[in-house]
Parts: C-alpha cells; sequence; structure tokens
C-alpha cells in the first residue's frame, strides 16, 4: 500500500473482511472507493434485495455464515428537510431497525469492531457554535428531523452501551451536510446541495427552452414536482415552456448556516477512524469523532455558488413561508484534526466535482 494508505490504516489489516452495510449510497460507495485504494480486497457488501437489514433473522444468518471482521455501518434511509417532516414515522422506525439489528447481530457473532455513521442534527437545536462532542444531550432537537435525530443518537448510544458492557470496539463517526458524486437528487427528498444543483440545472436549461433536456434530466433524476415546473415554466406534460422567465424558488430565508463536506472527504475520514485505536474512544472521551470543515457558509451564498458554476443568470426567490431548520450547524473538528484528519476539497472544488457527476452519463 502507498505511505499515506498505511499510515491511515494502522490499526487494520488489509486481510480483514469489511462488510460494508449501505454501499449502494453516496456514503457506503465513497467508503469502498476508498478502502480499495487503500489495498483492502476482502470487501464484502448486500444489496437490500438480498439482505434486508430491517429483518432480524436474516440479519443473524448473515453474520453466521460471513466471518466479517469489521463493519462499516452506512446504511440508513436519509432525506433533507421536505422528506424529513412529510416522513417522520419511516424515518425513525427504518434507522431504529437497521441499528438494532446490525449492532446487535454483529456483536453476537463475535465481531469486535464496527464503526456507525450518525449525523450532526444530533446535537440540539441552540448548541453553542461550534458543536462540540460534549454537547449531545443537552437541549432540544430541530423539530423538522427530531425522528431522524433520536434514531441517530439511539445508535450512538448502542455502540456505547456494547462497549460498556461487552468490551467491543464500536465507534461513531458524526458527519456534517454532505455531498457528492452518487448523492440523491429526487427533488421530493433530496438535500440542499443536490436539491439546489438540479434546480439550477432545470432552470439553466429552461433558460436555453432545451425541453428535451429537461425530459432527459427528469427521466434519469425523478419527476420535477409541480412547483419547481411552475417556477421554469415547463407545462404539466413536459411537453414545452409555458413562459420564458425561469427562476429558482428555495425554503426559507436564505439566512441559516451550514457546513458542507465532500463525500470523498468523509470516506478518508472514516478509514482513518478505523484505524485509530480504542483508547480514543474510552470514557471520559466521547465514543464518537464529528467530521467536517469546520467552516460554514450561509445557504443563500451556497446558492450564489451553485448558480453561477451551473450558468444560471435568473432569480432565485426565498420563500420564508417555509421553515428553515436549524440556524446554525457548525461542528467543532477539534478532536478528528488533533487525530490526524483534515478535509481535501474546498466547497467550491467539490461543487465543481458533484455537477460534473451530475453531468455524467448515465
Amino acid at each position: 500500500m502507498a505511505e499515506e494508505s498505511v499510515k491511515e490504516t494502522a490499526m487494520l489489516a488489509p486481510t480483514m473482511r469489511i462488510y460494508v452495510a449501505g454501499h449502494r449510497g453516496m456514503v457506503g460507495a465513497a467508503i469502498i472507493r476508498r478502502l480499495e485504494r487503500s489495498g483492502f480486497a476482502h470487501i464484502v457488501t448486500r444489496t437490500h434485495a438480498e439482505l434486508d437489514l430491517i429483518c432480524q433473522a436474516d440479519v443473524r444468518e448473515f453474520f453466521r455464515t460471513e466471518a466479517i471482521d469489521y463493519v462499516v455501518l452506512a446504511a440508513a434511509r436519509v432525506g433533507g428537510i421536505h422528506a424529513n417532516n412529510t416522513y417522520p414515522a419511516e424515518f425513525i422506525h427504518t434507522n431504529l431497525m437497521i441499528e438494532a439489528n446490525v449492532i446487535h447481530e454483529a456483536w453476537r457473532a463475535g465481531v469486535r469492531r464496527l464503526l456507525f455513521l450518525g449525523s450532526s442534527c444530533i446535537y440540539p437545536k441552540f448548541a453553542p457554535q461550534p458543536m462540540r462532542e460534549e454537547d449531545l444531550l443537552t437541549g432540544i432537537l430541530e423539530p423538522t428531523n427530531e425522528p431522524y435525530a433520536i434514531a441517530k443518537i439511539a445508535g450512538i448510544k448502542m455502540c456505547e452501551a456494547y462497549n460498556r458492557q461487552y468490551g467491543t470496539c464500536f465507534r461513531s463517526v458524526m458527519p456534517t451536510n454532505l455531498y457528492g458524486p452518487g448523492d440523491n437528487y429526487h427533488l421530493d427528498n433530496s438535500h440542499v446541495i443536490p436539491a439546489m444543483l438540479r434546480k439550477y440545472h432545470l432552470a439553466r436549461l429552461a433558460a436555453a427552452g432545451e425541453v428535451e433536456a429537461i425530459r432527459r434530466d427528469e427521466a434519469r433524476y425523478g419527476a420535477i414536482p409541480a412547483d419547481i415546473r411552475a417556477a421554469i415554466g415547463l407545462a404539466p406534460d413536459s411537453s414545452r415552456l409555458v413562459h420564458d422567465r425561469p427562476q429558482v424558488v428555495l425554503w426559507g430565508s436564505g439566512t441559516p448556516r451550514r457546513e458542507f463536506l465532500h463525500v470523498d472527504d468523509m470516506a478518508a475520514a472514516c478509514v482513518h477512524v478505523m484505524g485509530l485505536g480504542q483508547d480514543v474512544f474510552a470514557p471520559p472521551a466521547p465514543s464518537f469523532l464529528n467530521v467536517g470543515t469546520g467552516h460554514d457558509i450561509t445557504i443563500r451564498e451556497t446558492a450564489d455558488l451553485i448558480a453561477a458554476l451551473v450558468g444560471f443568470g435568473g432569480d432565485t426567490v426565498f420563500n420564508p413561508e417555509q421553515p428553515d431548520g436549524t440556524p446554525r450547524k457548525l461542528l467543532s473538528t477539534d478532536r478528528i484534526t488533533a487525530l490526524g484528519w483534515q478535509p481535501r476539497l474546498s466547497l467550491q472544488a467539490g461543487l465543481a466535482d458533484a455537477y460534473r457527476w451530475y453531468l455524467s452519463p448515465a
């Protein structure tokens, strides 16, 4: 392996069988790419059709037969503010079931090493900024994603409990807002950056009168909701443009601040954390690490960057009647930085990479 790979995986062995749950998702796929570049050849994956992580019996049989050395739990039901508002029951049930089954059955099968992927939404809505790992459970959560956040907190605490009772080496990472290749661009449940990228791309196509290109985009990335059709001037049947003044409408006031991390940087952080000794997570230290850039930007500034990247020169309208969510979500990255990791991609370079992937042939 390369010198960098040897260093970052010092506590791992290339012969380990590593199960990556959620390998088809943006984060899981990026972690596999990183592991492969680091020389790991025994990576185990299962599609949902092959293994339903909500079914305890199936998960138990999988671990009984596969002799897994390390689990990366990247499988989850995820979505943006609209999806969290619309499907709260699915978000809490699905994520709790996946975590409970994978963590428990991994321990039951003798797997001592596991990395659980959480989310920065675990922190209180009005937590001090930047948010430190010690701020967990010190205040109320943001209501729009509370069910999802509670499920993620449960995953952290489950890892802690198994470490304390059974002596396992289960640890967690809390990423900030992620984006990049393999992101979800469906406008009913996407996160902020993929939603913006697609909205601005569609508006640019509409401004250029490229109806056929809009139809191809819809076939690849999912239906365009009625409000977005109206904003860009697309007829209900996608056959024509009904006006020539496309605009992009975004939720909220545009003033909340967000921190964004490219998924390849997140994958590098995960492999780095997998290689750390368990002493890093021994009480009273938190059992998890924040992963972010340490810098944030307003939603309005993010929109301006993406509009310029995509090449849309029309109007952006913010709808203050829709929720803003948490006013600010900036992670303190002091602990993981002190442990030898930091991101490599700037936001501008990362957005350009994400847009290249979006435009790439299907």
